[in-house]
Formats: C-alpha cells, structure tokens, sequence
C-alpha cells in the first residue's frame, strides 16, 4: 500500500508524483492501493497525483485501486469526468 501525504496541492504535487512512482514501482504484487486517509489540504493536483499512480500502475501490469478517497475529491474526479478510473479499495 502508498500512502498519500496529508498536504496535496500544486506546489507539492510534482515531488509527491515522482515518490508515488517509485513506490509503485517497488511494491510487490500484482495490485497497488493508495491510501488517501492522510490527506487533509488538497486541491485537483491530487486528483493528477492519483493519475500518474495509476498509469505508473497498469505500466507495471499492476491493478490499481484508491482506500479512502475523500468524498471531496471523489465528487471533483466525477466532475473531471475520471472517477472510473479511480476505483475504490475493497
């Protein structure tokens, strides 16, 4: 499992991106859950964050699935049209 951090915003987005990945990249199985409980100060980059994780994901032939996604950024990935790609942990 990734952990998000509980700030997310533009300015941190680019790093916490580049972090994401490599986790990704290192985590063993065939499925990455990132966990957005942390996350407390965001905005839309999260949402890109997210994204890469994914791509950074299905890359590795890996499934990708989001615990926990607050229901702000659940309604703001709707509104961007990718809340299917942002499935929901079982």
């Amino acid at each position: 499992m990734i952990v998000l951090p509980a700030d997310l915003t533009h300015a941190q987005a680019p790093a916490c991106a580049r972090m994401l990945a490599q986790a990704v990249r290192a985590e063993a199985g065939t499925a990455v859950v990132a966990d957005a409980s942390p996350l407390q100060k965001f905005d839309s980059s999260a949402l890109a964050v997210l994204l890469e994780c994914r791509r950074e994901a299905l890359l590795q032939r890996k499934s990708f699935a989001v615990k926990a996604l607050p229901a702000r950024l659940r309604d703001l990935a709707g509104l961007y049209g990718v809340a299917d790609l942002l499935p929901a942990a079982a």
